[in-house]
């Protein structure tokens, strides 16, 4: 499997990453390391965890997927393994997220609790990378990357981004960084789809500029790039349950992720997928990682079987037709999410 680099660090992962976020909620332990097995043998080093997985977030739940994700890394060596886990962003914003009773932020005092709880739950001395979760814009920034900075100074985190910024934010940060000599981000991990496309605009001149890897989550778009919803939402699917029963929160959401332009916009490519004769998604997560800003493309599975698709599409490159048919869909159909949450940030 080919590598790239994170950012300008030292650290190279393989072009694809295992998300974890189904681990404990999803698929049971035992399916987790199926699935974590199939990845490790297909060439897969780089795995994404977070200290708030399994999703949906749960209090009872809380930590779960470092845990299973933990015991599994005992059982390969843990030089040959990439990790990455994050810190719960700060929870008096549109989010009050079931850890640490709600009282979640962005300070030395939480930043270093957090990595020590899961360093205990990953049963690890270190962690590769460690990322903010989501970004709290009103706090002094200097104070997070100093605290950020101690844990790679004291070698418990070896390289730091950050998860569902802005543009603003990530340059504010690398400014920050730059202005008080404090470790700076290598990597931003947000939403990156073939119906969320923004990425390809303002932020990655960023990346390019300022030589940050995007690692892309959610390639298939939350499944509705499978075409699972291209008739009716499904009982049981994440964005069914959010339309049906889920918060205010949820549902705008499910609306962004489930509307006319992204049902359409997945027919569409479904169409090239099978002239190509691969799967939707195969067919999104080589999309994904043909980017020249992206390190690593996050996908995610609840079944070993799902792995397959993203195995063959790591050794998979679109040709210039295919990416024009592509490109053509966007044309017609631009912005089909018409927004992706981070405009309230």
């Amino acid at each position: 499997m080919r590598k790239r680099r994170l950012g300008k660090s030292g650290l190279v992962v393989s072009e694809i990453c295992m998300g974890t976020m189904t681990f404990g909620s999803q698929c049971d332990e035992k399916m987790s390391f199926e699935i974590l097995d199939r990845a490790f043998e297909a060439g897969i080093d780089f795995y994404d965890a977070a200290e708030m997985y399994p999703v949906p977030p749960q209090a009872k739940t809380f930590g779960m997927t470092e845990e299973i994700l933990g015991r599994w890394m005992r059982t390969k060596p843990r030089e040959s393994l990439i990790i990455a886990t994050k810190i719960t962003g700060a929870g008096h914003g549109w989010f009050v997220p079931p850890v640490r009773k709600g009282k979640t932020m962005l300070d030395r005092h939480q930043i270093v609790r957090a990595v020590e709880e899961s360093l205990q739950r990953l049963q690890t001395d270190y962690i590769d990378l460690y990322q903010t979760h989501w970004p709290d814009h009103d706090m002094r920034q200097e104070d997070t990357l100093k605290a950020l900075t101690e844990l790679v100074d004291t070698g418990k985190v070896r390289v730091i981004g950050a998860s569902n910024e802005t543009c603003w934010g990530l340059m504010k940060n690398l400014w920050t960084s730059d202005l008080h000599g404090l470790a700076r981000f290598d990597t931003i991990q947000n939403n990156f789809s073939l119906i969320n496309r923004r990425c390809e605009s303002e932020l990655a001149q960023v990346c390019r500029q300022e030589q940050v890897s995007l690692l892309p989550y959610s390639p298939l778009g939350g499944g509705v790039l499978t075409g699972k919803y291209n008739e009716a939402p499904p009982p049981g699917a994440r964005f069914t349950d959010y339309l049906e029963t889920g918060n205010d929160r949820q549902k705008k959401m499910a609306r962004r992720f489930v509307n006319d332009r992204t049902i359409e916009t997945t027919r569409r490519c479904m169409v090239i997928a099978q002239d190509l004769g691969i799967s939707m998604e195969t067919l999104a997560t080589a999309w994904s990682k043909q980017h020249d800003f992206v390190a690593s493309t996050i996908v995610g599975a609840s079944h070993v079987d799902h792995m397959e698709h993203f195995i063959r599409a790591a050794n998979l490159t679109l040709d210039e037709e295919t990416l024009a048919r592509i490109d053509q869909i966007d044309v017609e159909i631009p912005n089909p999410m018409t927004e992706d949450g981070l405009r309230r940030l």
